[in-house]
C-alpha cells in the first residue's frame, strides 16, 4: 500500500526539483538587469528610447547612426512628437540592446 505521506514527500521533491531547474535555466541564460535608477525614470515617464541611450552612454547621434536612422528622427521619438515606425523602433532597439517591448 502506498503511503499518502511517501506522495506528498515525492511531489514535494519533483516541484522543489522543477524550481532549481527553472531558476538555473534563468540564471544560465545571463538576463540582463537593469538599475533601480533606469526604473525609476521609466515609471516616472521618460521615453524609453532616451532612459535606455543614456543607460548605453551613446548620444542621439551614435544611437541614429547605429540604428542608420537620422539623428532628428531619433530626437522627435525621445521627445514625443512622433512615434517611430515599427522598423524603426526594431532598428532601436536592436541597438540598445533592449526587446522592442521594452521601448512600446
Amino acid at each position: 500500500m502506498i503511503n499518502p505521506a511517501q506522495i506528498i514527500r515525492n511531489g514535494e521533491a519533483a516541484d522543489e526539483a522543477a524550481a532549481i531547474q527553472a531558476y538555473d535555466a534563468y540564471r544560465n541564460a545571463s538576463p540582463e538587469t537593469f538599475p533601480d535608477e533606469v526604473a525609476a525614470r521609466l515609471l516616472e515617464g521618460e521615453h524609453p528610447v532616451k532612459v535606455f541611450r543614456d543607460h548605453r552612454g551613446l548620444t542621439q547621434t551614435q544611437l541614429a547612426e547605429a540604428a542608420g536612422l537620422k539623428q532628428s528622427y531619433v530626437s522627435q521619438i525621445e521627445a514625443g512628437t512622433r512615434n517611430g515606425s515599427v522598423d524603426a523602433l526594431k532598428r532601436i532597439a536592436e541597438a540598445l540592446r533592449v526587446e522592442l517591448d521594452d521601448l512600446t
